[in-house]
Protein backbone atom coordinates (compact mmCIF):
# COMPACT_ATOMS: atom_id res chain seq x y z
CA UNK A 1 0.00 0.00 0.00
CA UNK A 2 1.27 3.48 -0.86
CA UNK A 3 0.43 6.61 1.17
CA UNK A 4 0.83 10.24 0.10
CA UNK A 5 1.36 12.47 3.14
CA UNK A 6 0.27 15.98 2.17
CA UNK A 7 1.54 18.44 4.77
CA UNK A 8 0.34 22.06 4.79
CA UNK A 9 2.40 23.88 7.42
CA UNK A 10 5.26 26.33 6.75
CA UNK A 11 7.37 25.14 9.70
CA UNK A 12 9.00 21.73 9.12
CA UNK A 13 9.42 21.42 12.92
CA UNK A 14 5.77 22.19 13.68
CA UNK A 15 3.42 20.00 15.66
CA UNK A 16 1.55 19.21 12.43
CA UNK A 17 4.78 18.13 10.73
CA UNK A 18 5.63 15.91 13.71
CA UNK A 19 2.30 14.11 13.20
CA UNK A 20 3.21 13.43 9.57
CA UNK A 21 6.57 11.98 10.63
CA UNK A 22 4.83 9.67 13.13
CA UNK A 23 2.41 8.58 10.39
CA UNK A 24 5.27 7.81 8.01
CA UNK A 25 7.06 5.73 10.66
CA UNK A 26 3.90 3.76 11.44
CA UNK A 27 3.00 3.12 7.79
CA UNK A 28 6.56 2.07 6.91
CA UNK A 29 6.63 -0.26 9.95
CA UNK A 30 3.66 -2.02 8.32
CA UNK A 31 5.72 -2.46 5.14
CA UNK A 32 3.88 0.31 3.28
CA UNK A 33 5.47 3.00 1.12
CA UNK A 34 5.10 6.71 1.85
CA UNK A 35 5.54 9.82 -0.27
CA UNK A 36 5.98 13.04 1.71
CA UNK A 37 4.58 16.17 0.06
CA UNK A 38 5.64 19.15 2.18
CA UNK A 39 3.74 21.85 0.27
CA UNK A 40 5.59 24.81 1.78
CA UNK A 41 8.97 23.05 1.67
CA UNK A 42 8.56 22.32 -2.03
CA UNK A 43 7.30 25.89 -2.65
CA UNK A 44 4.14 24.61 -4.29
CA UNK A 45 2.26 27.38 -6.11
CA UNK A 46 -1.35 27.20 -4.86
CA UNK A 47 -2.70 29.76 -7.35
CA UNK A 48 -4.90 28.19 -10.03
CA UNK A 49 -4.19 29.84 -13.39
CA UNK A 50 -6.88 30.76 -15.93
CA UNK A 51 -5.59 28.27 -18.50
CA UNK A 52 -5.83 25.44 -15.94
CA UNK A 53 -9.62 25.79 -15.69
CA UNK A 54 -11.48 23.43 -18.05
CA UNK A 55 -13.45 25.32 -20.71
CA UNK A 56 -14.78 24.85 -24.23
CA UNK A 57 -11.31 25.86 -25.46
CA UNK A 58 -9.73 23.07 -23.37
CA UNK A 59 -7.27 23.39 -20.53
CA UNK A 60 -3.62 22.71 -19.84
CA UNK A 61 -2.34 21.64 -16.43
CA UNK A 62 1.02 23.28 -15.73
CA UNK A 63 4.19 21.12 -15.60
CA UNK A 64 4.28 21.17 -11.78
CA UNK A 65 0.74 19.78 -11.63
CA UNK A 66 1.47 17.16 -14.29
CA UNK A 67 4.53 16.01 -12.32
CA UNK A 68 2.55 15.92 -9.06
CA UNK A 69 -0.23 13.88 -10.62
CA UNK A 70 2.29 11.38 -12.01
CA UNK A 71 3.83 11.04 -8.56
CA UNK A 72 0.40 10.39 -6.99
CA UNK A 73 -0.92 8.11 -9.73
CA UNK A 74 -0.51 4.86 -7.76
CA UNK A 75 -1.28 6.18 -4.28
CA UNK A 76 -3.79 4.16 -2.24
CA UNK A 77 -4.17 6.55 0.72
CA UNK A 78 -4.12 10.34 0.78
CA UNK A 79 -3.25 11.58 4.28
CA UNK A 80 -3.78 15.30 4.91
CA UNK A 81 -1.96 17.12 7.72
CA UNK A 82 -2.88 20.74 8.41
CA UNK A 83 -3.63 23.33 11.10
CA UNK A 84 -6.86 25.24 11.52
CA UNK A 85 -6.18 28.92 10.82
CA UNK A 86 -9.20 31.17 11.30
CA UNK A 87 -10.97 27.86 11.93
CA UNK A 88 -10.24 26.65 8.39
CA UNK A 89 -7.47 24.83 6.47
CA UNK A 90 -4.57 26.91 5.11
CA UNK A 91 -5.01 28.42 1.65
CA UNK A 92 -1.98 26.37 0.57
CA UNK A 93 -3.94 23.13 1.01
CA UNK A 94 -7.01 24.44 -0.80
CA UNK A 95 -4.82 25.59 -3.69
CA UNK A 96 -3.13 22.18 -3.86
CA UNK A 97 -6.50 20.45 -4.04
CA UNK A 98 -7.75 22.96 -6.64
CA UNK A 99 -4.77 22.41 -8.91
CA UNK A 100 -3.73 18.78 -8.36
CA UNK A 101 -7.06 17.14 -7.48
CA UNK A 102 -8.80 18.94 -10.31
CA UNK A 103 -10.31 17.81 -13.57
CA UNK A 104 -8.50 14.96 -15.30
CA UNK A 105 -6.96 13.53 -12.13
CA UNK A 106 -9.51 13.28 -9.34
CA UNK A 107 -12.63 13.60 -11.48
CA UNK A 108 -13.64 13.76 -15.12
CA UNK A 109 -16.69 13.94 -17.36
CA UNK A 110 -19.33 11.27 -16.96
CA UNK A 111 -22.78 10.69 -18.45
CA UNK A 112 -24.54 12.36 -15.52
CA UNK A 113 -21.92 15.04 -14.79
CA UNK A 114 -18.63 14.67 -12.96
CA UNK A 115 -17.26 11.16 -12.61
CA UNK A 116 -14.94 10.31 -9.68
CA UNK A 117 -11.56 8.97 -10.82
CA UNK A 118 -10.02 7.99 -7.45
CA UNK A 119 -12.57 5.35 -6.50
CA UNK A 120 -11.20 2.64 -4.22
CA UNK A 121 -8.66 4.93 -2.59
CA UNK A 122 -8.80 6.34 0.92
CA UNK A 123 -8.62 9.73 2.66
CA UNK A 124 -7.47 10.27 6.25
CA UNK A 125 -6.85 13.64 7.90
CA UNK A 126 -4.95 14.90 10.93
CA UNK A 127 -5.56 18.46 12.05
CA UNK A 128 -4.63 20.75 14.93
CA UNK A 129 -5.92 23.96 16.44
CA UNK A 130 -4.81 26.32 19.19
CA UNK A 131 -8.29 26.25 20.69
CA UNK A 132 -9.81 23.25 22.47
CA UNK A 133 -11.61 20.73 20.26
CA UNK A 134 -14.87 21.43 22.11
CA UNK A 135 -14.65 25.11 21.12
CA UNK A 136 -13.90 24.19 17.50
CA UNK A 137 -17.06 22.04 17.44
CA UNK A 138 -19.15 24.71 19.18
CA UNK A 139 -18.20 27.36 16.59
CA UNK A 140 -19.29 25.11 13.71
CA UNK A 141 -15.76 24.93 12.29
CA UNK A 142 -15.46 21.18 12.79
CA UNK A 143 -18.68 20.46 10.91
CA UNK A 144 -17.74 22.90 8.13
CA UNK A 145 -14.30 21.36 7.59
CA UNK A 146 -15.68 17.82 7.75
CA UNK A 147 -18.36 18.72 5.20
CA UNK A 148 -16.13 20.56 2.72
CA UNK A 149 -12.72 18.90 3.11
CA UNK A 150 -13.74 15.37 3.99
CA UNK A 151 -17.19 14.56 2.67
CA UNK A 152 -17.37 16.83 -0.39
CA UNK A 153 -13.81 16.31 -1.63
CA UNK A 154 -14.08 12.56 -1.12
CA UNK A 155 -17.45 12.38 -2.90
CA UNK A 156 -16.21 14.35 -5.92
CA UNK A 157 -13.04 12.26 -6.15
CA UNK A 158 -14.47 8.87 -5.15
CA UNK A 159 -12.33 8.55 -2.02
CA UNK A 160 -13.44 6.70 1.12
CA UNK A 161 -13.00 8.75 4.29
CA UNK A 162 -11.53 6.43 6.92
CA UNK A 163 -10.81 8.90 9.74
CA UNK A 164 -10.23 12.52 10.74
CA UNK A 165 -8.25 12.95 13.94
CA UNK A 166 -8.19 16.45 15.43
CA UNK A 167 -5.91 17.71 18.19
CA UNK A 168 -7.11 20.78 20.08
CA UNK A 169 -5.27 23.15 22.41
CA UNK A 170 -2.01 22.84 20.48
CA UNK A 171 -0.11 25.98 21.44
CA UNK A 172 3.49 27.18 21.02
CA UNK A 173 5.68 25.53 23.63
CA UNK A 174 3.46 22.45 23.94
CA UNK A 175 5.21 19.96 26.21
CA UNK A 176 7.24 17.20 24.57
CA UNK A 177 5.37 14.45 26.41
CA UNK A 178 2.05 15.78 25.08
CA UNK A 179 3.44 15.86 21.53
CA UNK A 180 4.68 12.28 21.96
CA UNK A 181 1.26 11.17 23.23
CA UNK A 182 -0.43 12.74 20.20
CA UNK A 183 2.10 11.11 17.87
CA UNK A 184 1.17 7.77 19.47
CA UNK A 185 -2.48 8.54 18.64
CA UNK A 186 -1.45 8.96 15.00
CA UNK A 187 0.44 5.66 15.04
CA UNK A 188 -2.59 3.94 16.56
CA UNK A 189 -4.86 5.39 13.87
CA UNK A 190 -2.53 4.08 11.14
CA UNK A 191 -2.41 0.62 12.71
CA UNK A 192 -6.20 0.58 13.20
CA UNK A 193 -7.01 1.66 9.65
CA UNK A 194 -4.26 0.00 7.63
CA UNK A 195 -2.73 -2.77 9.75
CA UNK A 196 -3.60 -6.46 9.57
CA UNK A 197 -7.03 -7.30 10.97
Amino acid sequence: MQHALIVAHPNPRSFVSSLAMAYAEAAEALGHKTIMRDLYGMAFDPCLKADEIPSAAGFAPRPDVVAERLLLADVDVFALFYPFWLNAPPAMLKGYLDRVFGFGFAYGNGRAGNEPLLTGRKLISFTASGKPSEWVRKTGAWEAVRTLFDEHVSAVCGLSVVDHVHFGSVVPGIRGDVVARHQDSVREAVARQFGPH
